[in-house]
């Protein structure tokens, strides 16, 4: 897991926003992305899990008719 090193800005005595290094930045917003992918992926397959399933040789056999 990434370890993250927050620097706070407060407004009126409460933490408004938080600020993180930049590389940790990146780091998060790839794990982010690689999480949506794995969501897409996922309801994909589902979405897929019905249709018919070919071999490459029952490709292949198809393409050439």
């Amino acid at each position: 897991m990434i370890e993250l090193h927050p620097e706070f800005i407060t407004k009126n005595g409460q933490k408004e926003f938080a600020v993180l290094p930049y590389e940790e930045f990146l780091k998060l917003q790839e794990i982010l992305e690689d999480l949506e992918d794995l969501r897409d992926l996922r309801s994909a397959e589902e979405e897929d899990k019905d249709s018919p399933e070919y071999s490459l040789q029952e490709v292949k056999q198809m393409l050439e008719m």
